[in-house]
């Protein structure tokens, strides 16, 4: 029961990253739009996540509730027509959606930054 539900969940959120990347391309779709558009897709397709998942608990947070929350606010910003349109082509139309490295980058970027922040309070700390 509950593996049926997951296993649902997470076609739908398949069906939604397609729908999204074809609705990205439509030339009418403000440009905010547009880039909060591709930052979803690219997280979703990033093959490194911002919160690992060997992190017990909190590592799935991204899958179950920053991704979604992402999908949601992007299709509620799609006009409605647009919207209809793209996933409906998403569900006719195979696609396939590449890895994403750039994005990849952009998350080790952060880790990056952080530890090297966490790094410099505790040496701050440490001499103070």
């Amino acid at each position: 029961m509950a593996f049926e539900v997951i296993k649902k969940f997470a076609k739908t959120m398949t069906l939604q990253l397609s729908a999204l990347y074809i609705a990205s391309k439509d030339p009418m779709l403000p440009k905010q739009v547009k880039w909060l558009i591709v930052g979803v897709v690219a997280y979703a397709l990033s093959p490194i996540d911002l919160i690992p998942d060997f992190i017990p608990i909190i590592g799935y947070l991204d899958e179950l509730l920053i991704l979604p929350l992402g999908i949601y606010i992007a299709v509620k910003l799609i006009p409605d027509e647009l919207w209809s349109k793209s996933l409906a082509q998403a569900k006719t139309q195979q696609i396939h959606l590449p890895e994403n490295r750039y994005a990849a980058i952009v998350i080790i970027i952060c880790w990056i930054i952080l530890a090297a922040a966490c790094g410099y309070a505790f040496w701050y700390w440490a001499i103070k």
